[in-house]
């Protein structure tokens, strides 16, 4: 059952509890070397530290970040084709595509966020919109959805184009807004990967240029970046003790080393929000025998990361359809539970069926005399 964002009032929620909260003491403050740097609560998007985080500036191969969500989104990422010859032949990083090549649109993820392919970069681009320039608009329209008023998006590779550029605060709202799709967090989340491309296709290795990835633990993501313009760029995100952090630096020349200490910082400074989900929660039922369908959360403990907002509560609302149809079955998602901090979403929890709910015995012999007359119009009309 696809669950639809429609909320539901008429709805029962059993056995909510307040908050369980748990402090922690404040860190030193670090120094950083970067231009530009900002540490976020990966949950909820509040800012744990911050140095000229709002400043514009060239962002280099970070751009990719968007570019690949995008082609994630686009669909159809196990489709081969041959890449368009024109779209390869750019200047810097690759992931090695000659004329010819037959890939996926997942294999041009892989390419642009491993070895920070350009290539990759355009060819995806050329793919789904059919130029580079119709691509562009495409990250500027998504960047104004997520609220990134610092960004503006020329160049899918983030080789440097008039006006290209973004803050270090809406490259982590953007990397926060990507790790929530687990294909995404799941390519830049790699040391390497085993691809097939070519013309014909044949197995080769990509290796990722984030060195984090192996430097700190916790690390699983998420895409650096180089030009000289532009300097060190890293946008990285860290998950120890249930707590999720997302670490931004721009024109940095010790890029590792800062985020290792924004983060021994950012796990002290931040707090863990448990809210107690609950029990179960009763949802309108329709066709059913009875007039209500229980529902039990599919976890029972969640963590948010949060810096702690002075006057900020969670809240839990059920989304649901107005009603849920019969006949339903034991375990089948029937809706979800939305947990908010300021009116920001910042977690899902799905709704399993904690019961069988089939059809009332009246409803399944309509449907039954229905099938029947249906088949009798049939006969009717065959021979006629």
């Amino acid at each position: 059952m696809k669950i639809k964002g429609i909320l539901t009032a008429a709805v029962i929620i059993a056995g909510a509890a307040p908050f369980r909260i748990i402090y922690a003491h404040s860190a030193e403050q670090p120094e950083v070397s970067a231009r530009a740097a900002v540490l976020i609560s990966a949950d909820t998007g509040e800012v744990v530290w911050e140095e000229n985080s709002g400043e514009k500036l060239p962002m280099a191969s970070t751009t990719k970040i968007m570019t690949a969500l995008l082609c994630i989104e686009s669909g159809g990422l196990d489709e081969p084709f041959v890449v368009d010859s024109d779209a390869i032949h750019v200047e810097g990083s690759s992931m090695g595509l000659q004329e010819g090549d037959i890939v996926t649109k997942y294999d041009l993820c892989c390419g642009m966020l491993l070895p920070s392919g350009n290539d990759a970069a355009n060819a995806a681009a050329v793919r789904i919109a059919g130029s580079i320039d119709k691509f562009a608009d495409l990250m500027n329209d998504r960047a104004r959805e997520m609220g990134l008023s610092k960004t503006y998006f020329v160049t899918p590779s983030g080789l440097e184009g008039e006006g290209h550029g973004s803050s270090a605060r809406d490259m982590a709202v953007l990397a926060q807004n990507a790790l929530k799709n687990d294909i995404f967090r799941s390519i830049c989340s790699q040391t390497s990967i085993k691809l097939e491309f070519g013309a014909p296709p044949y197995p080769r290795w990509l290796k990722n240029t984030n060195k984090l990835l192996t430097m700190y633990d916790g690390v699983y993501g998420v895409k650096t970046g180089f030009t000289d313009e532009a300097g060190r760029c890293l946008v990285s995100a860290c998950e120890r003790d249930g707590k999720s952090l997302i670490c931004v630096t721009l024109n940095d020349r010790n890029d590792w080393n800062d985020h290792i200490a924004l983060y021994d910082y950012g796990f002290d400074a931040v707090k863990t929000v448990s809210p107690e989900l609950p029990e179960s929660v009763a949802l309108p039922l329709a066709g059913g025998g009875t007039e209500y369908l229980t529902a039990v959360p599919e976890v029972r403990e969640v963590s948010i990361t949060t810096a702690g907002m002075s006057g900020e509560d969670f809240t839990i609302e059920v989304v649901s359809p107005p009603f849920i149809y019969a006949p339903v079955r034991k375990g089948e998602p029937a809706a979800e539970l939305k947990i908010s901090c300021g009116g920001t979403e910042v977690r899902r929890i799905i709704l399993l069926s904690a019961e069988d709910a089939p059809l009332k015995k009246a409803e399944v012999q309509e449907k039954k005399e229905s099938l029947a007359n249906r088949l009798i119009s049939a006969l009717r009309s065959f021979f006629s």
